[in-house]
């Protein structure tokens, strides 16, 4: 298992609403065998925590 912090952004839309986002390392994309033509994941929060999955 790899561990890194990342820092969240947050972009302020013409409405003046933030929207949190967060960078992956593209490594971790590239093993997860996610691309432009296969990009779709499962993103679960349960327990404080979230996991994304790539769908099947």
């Amino acid at each position: 298992m790899e561990t890194r912090n990342l820092k969240i952004t947050f972009s302020k839309s013409g409405a003046g609403n933030l929207t949190p986002r967060i960078s992956l390392p593209a490594v971790w994309i590239k093993e997860m065998d996610i691309d432009l033509e296969n990009r779709e994941v499962e993103v679960v929060f349960e327990n404080n925590e979230i996991v994304i999955r790539k769908r099947k």
